[in-house]
Formats: structure tokens, C-alpha cells, sequence
């Protein structure tokens, strides 16, 4: 009997977003059925799926506790895993990375608004949230603006007040002309790489599709081998740590002396851009017909 798979997206989508709507057609082709599920939908009966696929879930960072509770009820069919998606869901993993000899955005974890935290003297930084999705509460600041410091401290005072931690970034100007490199894995192993456009204006909050995320610039990118090399070496991380995950991306930037460092590893929803790789999409569909 083939299995039956849940592609769990949330109420705003409920037929998943465009780019995974081909994996029901590539399932079906080999004789899997797959169905869009709302992951809150409390009269899905989950236990009726063999494997639940986390896909198009970007309400979760405001509900992350109930989003949890609900991945580890289902923990013995989620992909990615429940221990991975608990330890991804909070970008405090950056601090595990950077304690494993990982090049990381620098970056301040602020709790307490009037606490201490330094924004670069020159440049501009960015503020947002260690638990969020689609760049929600995220913001671009300028040290040259007279009310930085002001803006800084209200964002930073808005994300923990829903009780959560603060990060504050340089912002690294080469992304403004080169972007950023995102390299896609499937089965731990590396299926291709985008360009991500600039996002962020200085202090102005994108607009919002489907009110989940700011709208991107994607295009298919060749990465370099350095970045491949650092992308694969958090994969073998990963994978050491917890089993090799289902699906990645590692979302990498430029420093100031053209090296790559990490700005976020996504295990938990992330958008696989499988559009820009027509053979993508059918590679994570053969992860579940060995």
C-alpha cells in the first residue's frame, strides 16, 4: 500500500504556495498521494498520514509554542524532525554555530531593551527577532539618522515584549549589490543554489503577501566553492547532530573581505525556490519511493 503524505501549510495558504504546489502532481506520478493540510486544523486527523512534510507553515513563529506542541505530537511522521525543528525554530542557534567554528553574522542577542547592546558606529545594522519567519518585525537602521537609537530601542522593546529575544546585525552592504547566496539541500545532499535581492529599506517595514512575508528577488545562482564548501560543512554539522534532514537551505552573505558567513540556516519551513531548479521538486518527491 503506498504512502499517504500531508504537506502541511498554514490557513493563509491553504493550497500551499504556488512554488510547492507541483509536489501533488510529482507525488501522484508515482503513486503517492499527497494533500495540502492546515497545520491548525483541529479536524485533521494526522494519524490518518504516514509521513507529514512541513512546507508552507509561516504563521508559526506568532504561535510557536502551539506549533511545537503540535510537530511533537506528530514527531514519529514530521519532516524535518522534531529535534531539529525545536533546536531551528529559535535563531539562538546561532550561537551553537559560532561555538562550533562556523563564520556567523556577527550578532548581539538583546533581552532587555535597556540593556546593553551597541549598534555599529558606522553603517547601518538590523534588528529583528530571534523567532520569526518572512522578515516579520525585522528592520533595516541607519547610525546616520538623528533617531536611530530611538527606532532601534522601540523595535527591540516590541519583540520582547512577546517575549522574545532581539538580534542585532551589521548590515553588510554587499548584498545590496551581490545579494544573497541560499544553497538548497534534499536528503543532506546539495540540489541548487538562488540569489536573494536586497529586502530590506532603511527604516520601513516590507509589505506583505498574503501577509506572512516580504515579497523577494529570486534568481538561480552558481555558488562559489567556498560557499558550497561552508554549506555543506553546517550540513555535515547538522546531520551528525541530528540525521540528515529532509530539505535545508543555508543562507549565506559576504563580508567585508568577500568571505562567506552565515546569516541563517533554514530547517524548519523554508521556501525551496524548487522553480528555479525544474528537477528540484522531483528530488525531494524520490526521498519517499526508496
Amino acid at each position: 500500500m503506498s504512502p499517504h503524505i500531508a504537506l502541511a501549510t498554514c490557513e493563509e495558504l491553504p493550497d500551499l504556495d504556488p512554488d510547492d504546489q507541483p509536489l501533488v502532481e510529482l507525488f501522484h506520478k508515482m503513486g503517492i498521494e499527497a494533500t495540502p493540510a492546515i497545520w491548525s486544523d483541529p479536524t485533521i486527523n494526522w494519524v490518518d498520514f504516514d509521513h507529514i512534510i512541513i512546507r508552507d507553515t509561516w504563521d508559526y513563529s506568532g504561535r510557536l509554542e502551539e506549533f511545537l506542541t503540535w510537530v511533537k505530537m506528530h514527531q514519529s511522521r514530521i519532516h524535518n524532525s522534531y529535534e531539529i525543528i525545536l533546536w531551528n525554530s529559535n535563531k539562538i542557534y546561532l550561537k551553537d554555530l559560532a561555538g562550533a567554528g562556523f563564520p556567523i553574522v556577527e550578532t548581539q542577542f538583546v533581552t532587555d531593551p535597556h540593556g546593553d547592546w551597541d549598534p555599529p558606529l558606522l553603517g547601518d545594522f538590523v534588528v529583528k527577532p530571534t523567532v520569526s519567519c518572512g522578515s516579520r518585525d525585522t528592520m533595516r537602521m541607519r547610525t546616520s539618522d538623528p533617531d536611530y537609537r530611538i527606532r532601534a530601542h522601540d523595535l527591540i522593546e516590541r519583540i520582547t515584549s512577546q517575549r522574545k529575544t532581539a538580534m542585532v546585525q551589521p548590515y553588510l552592504t554587499a548584498v545590496d549589490e551581490i545579494g544573497e547566496t541560499a544553497l538548497l539541500f534534499i536528503g543532506g545532499d546539495y540540489s541548487h543554489a538562488i540569489r536573494k535581492g536586497p529586502l530590506l529599506v532603511p527604516n520601513v517595514e516590507g509589505e506583505r503577501e498574503y501577509g506572512l512575508f516580504v515579497k523577494e528577488d529570486i534568481s538561480p545562482r552558481e555558488p562559489k566553492p567556498e560557499q558550497r564548501e561552508l554549506a555543506t560543512a553546517i550540513m555535515g554539522y547538522v546531520s551528525q547532530r541530528f540525521g540528515v534532514p529532509l530539505y535545508a537551505r543555508v543562507d549565506l552573505l559576504e563580508d567585508s573581505g568577500g568571505k562567506p558567513v552565515i546569516l541563517e540556516l533554514e530547517l524548519v519551513e523554508p521556501s525551496m525556490f524548487f522553480a528555479t531548479a525544474p528537477e528540484s521538486a522531483a528530488r525531494l518527491v524520490r526521498q519517499f519511493t526508496h
